[in-house]
């Protein structure tokens, strides 16, 4: 499994409440919370974002509440991955939960920049910055994490499981 994007690079602590405004949290539609999607924090997020896409950030993403709608957020705005040096440990089980592959690498969050181009393994975890011709070592998902996120998330491979 392999992905290939453009960077969207933010800092520490990003929380739930900039990924998604709790003001739209009345929706339960992946688009309309995508078209919010990191609004308060970059305004013109959700119209620059391309399918494939990447996030890269600091320390604690997606800290804050429990709501499974920040990634869902991201996801159903087209990003392909999320780097980040940590995860805010619910934020981590929600986006494996969905489906949304993110990767914990301090060194890739601190070296990649906004703009630069980089591929992902992720049966290796080896991240590639295509700008810098540098690598990035991160630790790779165990085969039944990658199989929930092949499937779309834990509800859709427990489905393809039953079946």
């Amino acid at each position: 499994m392999k992905t290939q994007g453009l960077v969207h690079k933010y800092g520490d602590h990003i929380d739930t409440d900039v990924i998604i405004p709790a003001r739209y949290l009345n929706s339960q539609d992946p688009m309309e919370l995508a078209s919010h999607c990191m609004e308060d924090l970059d305004p013109g997020f959700a119209s620059r974002v391309q399918p494939g896409d990447i996030l890269v950030a600091g320390i604690n993403f997606g800290c804050g509440s429990s709501r499974e709608h920040a990634p869902i957020a991201i996801k159903a705005a087209g990003v392909s991955c999320v780097i980040a040096a940590n995860f805010a440990r619910i934020f981590y089980r929600n986006a494996i939960n969905i489906g949304l592959p993110i990767l914990e690498c301090a060194e890739a969050s601190r070296d990649i920049e906004a703009g630069d181009r980089i591929s992902i393994d992720f049966d290796s975890g080896i991240i590639c910055n295509l700008n810098k011709n540098t690598s990035y070592q991160a630790e790779p998902f165990p085969d039944f994490i990658k199989e929930i996120i092949r499937q779309g998330g834990l509800m859709a491979a427990i489905r393809k499981r039953g079946k």
